[in-house]
């Protein structure tokens, strides 16, 4: 999938590399094992793109979504950043990878996936 890294992108992707084996909450979703290596998770920000992306990238913030419970935690790291001018499910469906989590990143979603965060194992995408 091209890289589209446009100004009216809509969807992006977020390369993450968990440096350690970790537990971590994830909000009201549950504690869960996260093994190391690379996961990518897919979303979308109808406007705002820029500022959403340096909030997925910052340590320090208020934890909203699933992502920032990963993306907050001391072992990760959005190594990363790819924006699209597709639709965020399908960017996510096309995407190779395991589902480490049912239903992380995927609370809102329509287009039936499972999750929008998988996890890739130790080979950098």
């Amino acid at each position: 999938m091209p890289d589209e890294n446009s100004d009216n992108a809509t969807s992006y992707q977020l390369v993450i590399l968990l440096r350690q084996d970790c537990q971590i909450q994830v909000g009201a979703l549950g504690r869960f094992d996260f093994e190391a290596g690379y996961y990518i998770y897919s979303g979308s920000a109808k406007r705002n793109m820029t500022a959403r992306l340096a909030r997925h990238c910052r340590k320090d913030k208020p934890l909203r979504w699933h992502i920032d419970y990963l993306t907050s935690h001391s072992a990760a790291e959005v190594v990363d950043v790819h924006r699209f001018n597709i639709e965020e499910c399908q960017l996510n469906q096309a995407c190779p990878g395991i589902i480490p989590i049912p239903g992380f990143g995927a609370s809102d979603c329509r287009s039936g996936c499972i999750a929008h965060l998988k996890y890739l194992g130790s080979k950098r995408p």
